[in-house]
């Protein structure tokens, strides 16, 4: 979810993590809301189409660089597998004493609630240099979403029923370039968006009654859902083209130009897994039964409050808070690569001197 340096950072990218974030939380949000209500109902499918597709896709696209160097090998365990130790550990203590739920265990094997991300995304990145060199990365990876949604078998371990049918999603963010981004942000794609928008919120409403939600998640097989062994592949592919068309919408409509929201963009992964406590908190403490709630204004008044929630999580002075865990820079963990130490010097080696120059060396 973090891509870029702090000083290179493409405002766009950090608009869509937020918008997508907030998206997100928004959703889980509406869960408890939505049974009450065909229009709310058709609402969460349609968000639920592209808001986690955005953001795997993006998240694909800033994983082209990932080889096995260990600079990078270091960032995915203190970005990535921290993290997941860390929050799967905390929201197991969480749901067992704040829900209620003595029974839980602590497993690192079976995510829970949003773990499941950090897992699928430690996966996918470890196997960035398989896609780069096979011919035809993003039919293979299909193929196997494809071949998941037929296995009941896959079982809950990591998650993979869900890693393997949301890694069309990351395997196409690996093969798209910049030029992919600004050509979807066109103003005719803009304005195209509109009745399409329209034609899929319409189906969503039309789908409510007919269609499973739960195909939507992408962590069951088609048998899973009561549905024929034949439905898995053909929903994989209908799903997948959907996400995609309302995925180029979203970012058609995302603004480009720097806004009051995009310096919250680099903290999207503390707004993610943070914002699950409060979610989770309103559902076992019963804060959304009131029966005032589950209308328009009370939709309104859940929607506001979350996305002002999640947009606090995401500011600078949370991130300070809780980055020893969320970036922790663990040198105690970790030999010190020659390589690295090289490039550092040589990095400092290029910048000009201050007594020689009178320039301002700017850091990295």
């Amino acid at each position: 979810m973090n891509g870029g340096s702090g000083t290179q950072r493409d405002a766009f990218f950090d608009n869509v993590k937020y918008v997508a974030i907030v998206l997100v939380a928004v959703a889980h949000a509406w869960e408890p809301l939505k049974e009450d209500s065909r229009v709310l109902s058709a609402l969460y499918l349609f968000v639920y189409a592209f808001h986690m597709p955005a953001f795997i896709i993006v998240s694909g696209f800033f994983s082209r660089s990932f080889d096995t160097r260990p600079d990078r090998l270091k960032r995915l365990v203190t970005g990535v597998v921290v993290p997941y130790i860390v929050f799967e550990t905390v929201y197991t203590l969480f749901r067992r004493y704040v829900g209620h739920s003595p029974d839980q265990e602590i497993s690192l094997l079976d995510p829970w609630f949003l773990t499941w991300f950090l897992c699928a995304l430690f996966i996918w990145r470890l196997t960035t240099p398989l896609w780069k060199l096979v011919r035809w990365p993003l039919p293979i990876a299909l193929g196997i979403a494809m071949l998941a949604s037929l296995s009941p078998d896959i079982g809950n371990d990591l998650d993979l029923q869900r890693v393997l049918q949301f890694l069309p999603f990351f395997v196409l963010g690996l093969g798209l370039g910049p030029e992919h981004f600004t050509l979807v942000r066109r103003r005719s794609v803009r304005i195209a968006s509109v009745p399409v928008v329209a034609a899929a919120l319409f189906v969503g409403w039309w789908a409510v009654p007919r269609m499973n939600t739960a195909w939507f998640y992408h962590r069951s097989s088609a048998q899973e859902l009561g549905a024929p062994w034949w439905a898995g592949p053909v929903m994989t592919l209908a799903l997948f083209g959907c996400s995609l068309v309302l995925t180029a919408c979203f970012f058609a409509w995302v603004p480009g130009r720097r806004t009051w929201f995009t310096a919250l963009g680099a903290g999207t992964l503390y707004g993610y897994l943070l914002h699950g406590f409060l979610t989770k908190s309103a559902d076992y403490r019963g804060w959304v039964d009131h029966t005032w709630l589950h209308g328009p204004l009370g939709w309104l008044l859940v929607s506001t409050l979350t996305a002002v929630a999640v947009t606090l999580l995401c500011t600078q002075p949370v991130r300070r808070v809780f980055r020893c865990v969320m970036e922790p820079e663990m040198k105690w963990a970790f030999k010190q690569d020659p390589g690295e130490q090289a490039r550092a010097r040589q990095q400092a080696g290029q910048r000009p001197e201050h007594g020689k120059t009178g320039a301002v060396a700017v850091g990295s």
